[in-house]
């Protein structure tokens, strides 16, 4: 039988070049593989996931405070703006890819939606975030101190959007506020995403309350409401009644998905918050939703939420989308005595499911709708749907 007689150098040679395979073939794969990202390096990145008049822009306001996060308002807006004759389904992968970049602090995405000419002012609510109000932005409001929106709109205007850029890469947290997604999957590629440290908070209101709120700026959301309706044509005084299904399924969507059999990477990085309860109890809900993210509590923080939800009179048609000090629990409870009771009970029918699941109760009368006595809010316990994260950390203040 023959033997095959390799020597000493040969060996070293095929060694040598087995190895120089295995690296070549692990480079190609790193340059190929979508898992490939960069990491995170410390930013968490949040996505309030709400709807439209759910109490989103007040909540979103405790986190642009913050003098540790950058935020800004609803940037799919520019992409249902912009591309209009789609419905929500056809948008959303856009959407995700939007907020895929501005959560890495690059705005060029942006430039597809904007004017040729466009400054910091073409961003959708741009005066709503702090972050762009203080440096490096803006001079104008010091990082530990709050905004003023009106004096920011006056002032803080920049050209380009290398302002933006550049402060957001000065913060640990960056948050977007959106009400433009209907379902957790198409987050999925986000959550899976290394160089992202994505938690989900999903705010939730009562169905009566949004759609009193809705009635209130209807005009304001007939764009939307066409997208979200996928077009079809529907009867005007039944549209309000259509869309407020659609959210509440949508409500249901995400939340059992998140719930029932969540995907492994899902978990850490979901929690579902009222916004009943966070208006009789802004401090504990509020402290919650920091203490979720990594952010830590100050004293002007808390002594500004107590100011903003302690105020008097539920708000005007004016301040729709202001935030203003006003009474929050008045302002939950305002569709109780302003509604007709044969519009409320549309709405129960129509989110039912919405309303048991997320625990709300329905009212059978307009006696018991009015007699504010009857709490119609069931206690939270058992509709505190959250992932807690095993280990929060707290990155220190910028």
């Amino acid at each position: 039988m023959p033997r095959c007689r390799v020597n000493l150098s040969t060996m070293i040679f095929l060694v040598i070049l087995q190895g120089a395979a295995v690296v070549l073939f692990c480079g190609w794969y790193v340059q190929l593989s979508p898992c490939a990202s960069a990491p995170s390096n410390g930013k968490v990145h949040i996505l309030l996931l709400s709807s439209w008049r759910s109490g989103s822009s007040f909540v979103g306001q405790v986190f642009s405070q913050h003098p540790s996060v950058f935020y800004l308002m609803e940037p799919a807006w520019h992409v249902w703006t912009k591309l209009q004759k789609p419905g929500a389904r056809a948008l959303r992968m856009a959407v995700r890819d939007l907020l895929r970049s501005v959560f890495q602090c690059d705005l060029s995405v942006m430039e597809a939606y904007l004017p040729e000419q466009h400054n910091v002012s073409s961003l959708f609510m741009w005066s709503h975030s702090r972050a762009l109000c203080s440096p490096p932005a803006c001079p104008l409001t010091p990082r530990n101190q709050f905004s003023n929106q009106t004096r920011c709109f006056q002032r803080c205007d920049a050209r380009g959007l290398q302002a933006v850029e550049d402060a957001c890469g000065t913060y640990s947290h960056v948050v977007l506020k959106e009400v433009r997604f209907f379902e957790l999957e198409s987050l999925y590629p986000l959550l899976q995403d290394p160089s992202l440290d994505l938690r989900i908070i999903h705010l939730v209101r009562d169905p009566r309350a949004v759609v009193r709120s809705r009635e209130e700026s209807a005009k304001a959301f007939v764009s939307d409401n066409a997208v979200v309706l996928e077009q079809r044509s529907i009867p005007a005084a039944e549209v309000q009644y259509q869309v407020m299904q659609e959210i509440c399924r949508s409500h249901v969507r995400i939340n059992e998905r998140a719930i029932l059999k969540p995907p492994p990477f899902l978990k850490g990085r979901y929690k579902m918050v009222r916004y009943e309860d966070v208006a009789r109890n802004p401090l504990e809900e509020i402290s919650a939703m920091y203490d979720f993210v990594g952010l830590e509590m100050t004293r002007q923080l808390e002594e500004w939420i107590y100011r903003v939800t302690h105020g008097k009179g539920k708000g005007s048609r004016k301040e729709a989308f202001k935030i203003t000090s006003r009474n929050a629990a008045d302002v939950s409870q305002a569709w109780r005595t302003t509604m007709p009771h044969n519009k409320v009970r549309r709405i129960q029918e129509v989110c039912k499911g919405a309303m048991s699941l997320l625990g709300y109760r329905t009212v059978n009368s307009e006696k018991e709708q009015k007699r504010l006595d009857i709490d119609v809010l069931v206690p939270r316990e058992p509709y505190q749907f959250s992932w807690l994260p095993s280990k929060t950390e707290h990155p220190s203040n910028d």
